[in-house]
């Protein structure tokens, strides 16, 4: 059997700029078959349009855009065809609705998974989210593209998540890079052992301590990047060697606000182009930082590597696998007359992400804001009271202090 899930991940670099010739086109012409696309594709030479450095010259479509689309088409603002082709929808912050499909590997998480070593034989405690949100969902359909079988368990409920590990045998773990570690202390406290031998994470930074914990516990732990919008866009298979670009995106690398590519090594915002024929999405904007690496993995995949995520090109932040947006601290400020301004920073306790939210006010009841907090960011966070004028007025609202190196 061989290593690999594919055996397009070992092609030559002639070989799948043949192919993305091919593809690459056929997509932009699918694009422009929709109403999203109708007026900025609408000049485009499809033909035209055969690799990456072509991809430079078209328009880049934006998170923000799909929620602006999506309220004057929706239920999906015109980018697939018609809602009641696909198997799922689904909503994330924002809200954005995201398609999804049960068709083999629909979004090709089966490749990362297969890296990591879960197949056939192995039982997957799936921890990401089933509620709304496509990423249980994600993973439960990779898991299916490898043979295994999963255990839905969803986020929360330490205890039981324990209970059902050591009843069942769980034998790898998929979901937060930190959640993991929190049912591993629980079995400690319960005197359980657990099988867990594979995890497979993403949704938030693995910090190289994280990591060395999991190694420590026996624990090959492996990260990729993924979105619901794109699926799997980058995927590790050997630690600390880079994440290696899926086989069904196009990833460049850009300067910020501008579109234009960057040179090799140089930090930019990750733009990527879906090659999936059920949702084009061209020169997709994530907002994420990365850079290219040289040469390629150690693993023998030939494809290009990126270094993983390394922040944000705005303000827009991941904590515990969920964004926090600029628009969503200007409506908890809407929300209380009293409170002039607030900054949500995000820091690290541990191995574990924590929200502060620090609020200008003169008269701002800590619980009631507490609770907005909760209702509107869909996180908790430590809410702490600050004197009017007291906090810095350089544009930042969202302040990320987390290390990633």
């Amino acid at each position: 059997m061989s290593r690999y899930f594919s055996d397009l991940e070992t092609r030559s670099d002639a070989d799948r700029a043949a192919a993305i010739a091919k593809e690459l086109p056929e997509q932009i012409r699918r694009a422009q078959a929709l109403p999203a696309y109708a007026t900025t594709l609408a000049d485009v030479s499809a033909d035209a349009i055969k690799s990456v450095d072509d991809l430079a010259a078209l328009p880049m479509t934006r998170k923000s855009a799909l929620v602006e689309a999506q309220k004057q088409n929706a239920p999906l603002g015109g980018f697939t065809g018609p809602i009641t082709g696909f198997a799922h929808v689904f909503q994330s912050p924002g809200p954005i609705y995201e398609p999804g499909n049960t068709s083999h590997d629909w979004w090709r998480i089966g490749r990362f998974l297969s890296a990591v070593g879960i197949g056939e034989g192995d039982i997957v405690q799936n921890c990401f989210g089933y509620h709304l949100t496509p990423a249980g969902m994600i993973f439960e359909n990779g898991a299916r593209a490898v043979g295994a079988t999963v255990l839905p368990a969803g986020v929360g409920q330490t205890e039981l998540q324990v209970r059902a590990a050591a009843d069942i045998g769980t034998t790898a773990y998929a979901g937060t890079p930190d959640f993991l570690k929190v049912i591993l202390e629980k079995a400690d406290e319960m005197g359980e052992t657990l099988k867990i031998t594979k995890a497979a994470v993403s949704g938030g930074a693995l910090f190289p301590s994280l990591r060395q914990y999991y190694h420590d516990r026996g624990i090959k732990c492996l990260q990729c990047y993924a979105t619901a919008d794109l699926g799997n866009v980058a995927y590790e298979a050997i630690e600390n060697d880079g994440l290696i670009i899926d086989e069904g995106v196009i990833v460049e690398i850009v300067t910020p606000g501008t579109g234009d590519p960057v040179a090799v090594g140089e930090v930019g915002e990750v733009v990527v182009t879906s090659l999936n024929p059920d949702y084009p999405l061209i020169r997709f904007a994530t907002g994420d930082l990365s850079a290219m690496m040289p040469g390629q993995s150690a693993c023998g995949r030939t494809n290009t590597r990126i270094k993983g995520w390394m922040g944000r090109a705005d303000q827009t932040t991941k904590v515990k696998g969920m964004f926090v947006r600029p628009e969503q601290v200007a409506a908890l400020v809407a929300k209380h007359p009293d409170v002039a301004r607030a900054r949500v920073v995000v820091d690290r306790e541990g191995e574990t992400d924590v929200l502060h939210v620090l609020v200008e006010t003169l008269a701002g009841n800590v619980n009631e804001i507490s609770q907005s907090v909760h209702e509107t960011l869909k996180l908790k966070g430590r809410v702490e009271i600050c004197a009017m004028g007291s906090l810095p007025r350089d544009g930042i609202v969202i302040e990320d202090r987390r290390k990633y190196d």
